[in-house]
């Protein structure tokens, strides 16, 4: 089998060689372009073999690795049989444009590296975020995304050194020329500096991450975060607004986090009658024994029911605790049953919730008519002159105009 191939090739080279010039440079041309062409389709069923296998390990680079070399391999052997193709015609035809081809093809190359390169790097911080999501675990994504860019911005900068030492481009002056001009662009660019290094310095201090509720007393912010970015991070509020926020602001304001709570905490003053007194005591321990005794509630935190001052119109006492869980919505049901239960409590005592009330206390008696000879007035008492409309018009006689008849009531 191997001697038939063998002597196949021979057979094809010595009917290539025996062709005139021009036909000899085609049939060379062709071949060359069908090896890059086998060869691709060969580099393509090894990939894919390679990333079926790689997909049944735990291994995060394996995968990326794979799926990072499809393309840029495809581009390279293109670069380089094209590359061929032309270097055998410019020969053949003397065109002077091999100088030139080998620092295109070159070139090519070391462009082609450094997208497999972000390819791979790429596909391994996609690949190390769904590992975690698929464990269970809790992904910083704010640091992945950070080091993520670093490496990338490495990539890239080290690609263009290389890409300008191939151009015969004095790289010590380049440095030197930006180390002069690099004051000028940062006085001109200096908001732009400060924000860079705001978000260097988010991204170092984790301050917050993606995913997290944030506000600043300082400032209007409050909301989601959404995206940390290298100039500004995007938080969305509770009306779902976007706001666009520079990282420099974030170096001289107090920000708080509170999605980083170990616990919400339970603050509340309740009112009972004076007339409820009595109860007072046995209502505070009742609802000791509760907090205490309630599932929901963090025992290793402070807990405080304690009367605190004879109000205007209630006896108050307050409570003070906190919850286990960090979740608004279920805290606010693990809120509302714990005021229910005391409300409960306060009931099953005999006492009453207080509200506001006023007693007007008179300095004379009130009378009624109806009230009896007791109720009348002696005879030598002074006698009080009603006043008012309702007086007036008890007082009429009968022979007063618009009178009705009968004596005062109050006579």
């Amino acid at each position: 089998m191997l001697e038939q191939i063998s002597s196949t090739l021979k057979e094809w080279f010595h009917w290539v060689i025996e062709l005139p010039g021009g036909w000899r440079l085609t049939v060379e041309i062709f071949l060359v372009v069908l090896v890059a062409l086998i060869l691709d389709a060969i580099q393509r069923l090894v990939l894919n073999q390679l990333a079926r296998r790689a997909g049944k390990t735990r291994n995060l680079w394996d995968d990326a690795l794979v799926e990072a070399l499809r393309r840029p391999l495809s581009v390279a052997i293109w670069v380089l049989g094209v590359g061929v193709a032309i270097q055998l015609a410019s020969s053949k035809l003397d065109l002077e444009i091999a100088h030139f081809l080998d620092i295109a093809r070159r070139l090519a190359l070391i462009a082609t590296a450094g997208w497999f390169l972000i390819r791979m790097l790429r596909g391994a911080e996609k690949n190390y975020v769904r590992s975690r999501q698929r464990d269970g675990a809790t992904v910083d994504y704010t640091t992945v995304d950070a080091v993520g860019k670093i490496l990338r911005a490495t990539v890239i900068i080290t690609i263009g050194m290389m890409m300008l030492q191939t151009l015969k481009v004095d790289i010590s002056g380049l440095l030197a020329f930006g180390g002069v001009g690099g004051i000028a662009v940062g006085f001109a660019a200096r908001d732009l500096l400060a924000n860079f290094f705001g978000g260097l310095t988010v991204h170092m201090d984790r301050p917050f991450r993606v995913g997290d509720w944030v506000r600043s007393p300082d400032r209007q912010i409050e909301g989601t975060v959404e995206h940390i970015g290298w100039r500004s991070t995007r938080i969305r509020n509770f009306e779902q607004r976007p706001l666009y926020v520079p990282n420099a602001i974030f170096t001289t304001i107090v920000l708080e986090n509170p999605s980083r709570m170990k616990h919400r905490r339970i603050n509340a003053t309740i009112g009972l009658r004076y007339d409820d007194f009595a109860v007072v005591r046995p209502i505070l321990e009742a609802v000791r024994d509760l907090l205490k005794q309630h599932e929901d509630i963090a025992q290793d935190e402070i807990q405080m029911v304690n009367f605190t001052e004879y109000g205007a119109h209630s006896l108050d006492f307050f409570i003070y605790c906190f919850t286990r869980t960090c979740d608004w919505a279920t805290y606010n049901q693990v809120k509302e049953d714990v005021l229910l239960q005391i409300g409960d409590i306060i009931e099953a005592h005999g006492a009453e919730i207080a509200f506001p009330t006023t007693t007007l206390h008179l300095a004379d008696p009130v009378r009624f008519a109806d009230a009896g000879p007791e109720a009348r007035p002696a005879p030598d008492a002074p006698r009080r002159t009603a006043t008012g409309p309702r007086a007036r018009r008890g007082t009429r006689g009968p022979d007063d105009p618009g009178g009705d008849g009968h004596e005062g009531e109050g006579e």
